[in-house]
């Protein structure tokens, strides 16, 4: 034998597969809230993102920037949460309606100690989630602000009566009640939200969601403020205390690259250690969503509470020369890998986690958008919801998977992850990642119950890890066709580059 011919059959030997299986017996449902964004009043998300100079030479809708809607619109956005965050707790939702240069002006104490002019305010939110199509869902203040002022809030959008609050709305520009039914009662109330705890917050969740009114063709419902990361404790007082006296339990869990908040490691500048320690806190998410399920189980067998994880993604250290209080990053190919893996976490946990929120939609943090003046760019991660977005409101397809490890100085993760669900139409829909940024991973796959012959696909990689879109080169990471994947017998076989996320469509 050739050495030639040696090296081959080596090569052929070490050839990492995975296998799956994909079945048909679900009576679950991808709710298309898994895709939600979040909106905060910090850095240039509202101001300089969506809501920018009436002089920017831009298409806008008032001062609304369109071309963003028009993005959002693009990969299906099911609701946008807003006004906050930490900021929700000192926001005084009367001083951002009425004629805007009598507004009065705010200092952001949670971001940057800037002077937010209330411009942006609840009508002009509820105008720019019209434009996209997609429902509001608004983080009441239970921090610093009281139950009437939650209740009024309430009142003001959604009766369809009359009343001074509804009376209110009319003079404002608005005859027709919104019917915001997406209320968040607190955020983070363990944190810059009250820092109580669970047993009061529990209690004070029930007296603000008493006082927050169902009106009709209104239903509200009612997110409780939950735990942090694996506070396990805060969700068993919750859930022992409200029960299915709410309709969601948030959990906000951020994957820090280094896992040290004093030093969280740059958005494009890291190696494969940091790459890998990213990915290993990444998968954390795993064991947080199975684990708060577990307890909610509890006292919750029917599933009745939907799991809100409506704070999640990467969170870096800001980039070099801007406000440290504006959390402004880059967003790289790691970041697409990181989100495709979590979304996929989502979807094979459907039965509990009914809404997620990625933080946060324009320039801050895990941004699916940037801007700078005039210019827009999409980031990767932007391209993993456009390729995910056949998932939503599916029938979900339970899968098996046996992966080949991905390996680094004597640890290992699992390389490869897999979501499926089945459309409407019958088309089945196969989302793939696979971590490993050395090797393709052949993925052999078997549809029990489930007839198709045809498949198409698509691919979001890059050269590296490290690559970006920016404003010069705003194309660098993004989708393109995927001819990997074909019918081999009655399986599907998928040869899944390195460091790639995939998505399949089987007709």
């Amino acid at each position: 034998m050739s050495l030639a011919l040696a090296m081959l059959c080596l090569n052929a030997s070490a050839q990492k597969t995975a296998s799956a299986d994909i079945s048909s017996d679900s009576k679950l449902t991808v709710s298309r809230f898994i895709y939600g964004q979040f909106a905060e009043h910090l850095g240039h998300g509202i101001y300089g993102g969506f809501w920018v100079d009436k002089n920017l030479p831009v298409e806008k809708q008032d001062r609304i920037r369109l071309d963003v809607v028009n993005a959002l619109k693009k990969i299906k956005i099911p609701d946008l949460r807003w006004p906050g965050g930490c900021f929700a707790d000192e926001y005084h939702w009367r001083d951002g309606i009425g004629p805007r240069e009598q507004r009065p002006k705010m200092v952001n104490t949670n971001w940057g100690n800037v002077t937010d002019d209330n411009s942006f305010g609840t009508h002009e939110f509820l105008e720019l989630c019209k434009l996209i199509g997609c429902e509001p869902y608004i983080a009441g203040n239970v921090g610093s602000g009281t139950v009437e002022e939650m209740a009024k809030w309430v009142e003001y959008l959604n009766l369809d009566g009359e009343s001074t609050m509804a009376d209110l709305r009319k003079q404002n520009g608005h005859p027709e009640p919104y019917k915001v039914t997406l209320w968040g009662v607190g955020n983070e109330s363990w944190g810059c939200g009250g820092n109580m705890t669970p047993e009061y917050y529990s209690d004070l969740y029930k007296r603000y969601a008493t006082y927050a009114r169902d009106y009709p063709g209104a239903r509200l419902k009612k997110i409780a403020s939950g735990p942090n990361s694996d506070d396990y404790n805060w969700t068993e007082v919750c859930m022992k205390n409200i029960g299915t006296g709410m309709w969601g339990l948030t959990l906000h869990y951020y994957t820090v690259p280094t896992g040290n908040w004093g030093h969280k490691g740059s958005a494009t500048s890291f190696n494969e250690g940091e790459y890998f320690s990213t990915m290993v806190n990444c998968l954390k998410m795993e064991e947080l969503v199975t684990k708060h399920s577990a307890i909610m189980d509890k006292y919750d067998p029917e599933k009745r509470v939907a799991l809100v994880v409506d704070e999640w993604g990467v969170w870096t250290d800001v980039e070099p020369g801007t406000n440290p209080g504006f959390l402004y990053q880059q967003n790289s190919l790691r970041d697409a890998l990181l989100a495709g893996t979590t979304l996929n976490i989502f979807n094979n946990h459907c039965e509990r986690v009914k809404m997620a929120n990625l933080a946060q939609t324009v320039n801050v943090l895990q941004s699916l958008i940037l801007t700078d003046k005039d210019k827009m760019l999409l980031t990767p991660t932007y391209h993993i919801f456009d390729l995910y977005k056949v998932h939503q409101d599916a029938k979900y397809l339970p899968v098996k998977l046996n992966s080949p490890d991905y390996e680094f100085e004597g640890k290992k993760i699992p390389a490869v992850s897999i979501s499926a669900s089945q459309d409407a139409a019958g088309k089945i829909h196969i989302s793939l990642v696979n971590l490993d940024p050395h090797n393709t991973i052949k993925v052999s796959t078997a549809l029990d119950g489930l007839k198709w012959n045809k498949v198409t696909g698509q691919i979001l990689t890059s050269a590296n890890l490290t690559d970006i879109n920016t404003f010069q080169q705003p194309n660098k990471v993004s989708i393109a066709g995927f001819n990997g994947a074909k019918k081999a017998g009655d399986k599907l076989v998928v040869d899944m580059p390195a460091k790639s996320v995939v998505t399949l469509e089987l007709n």
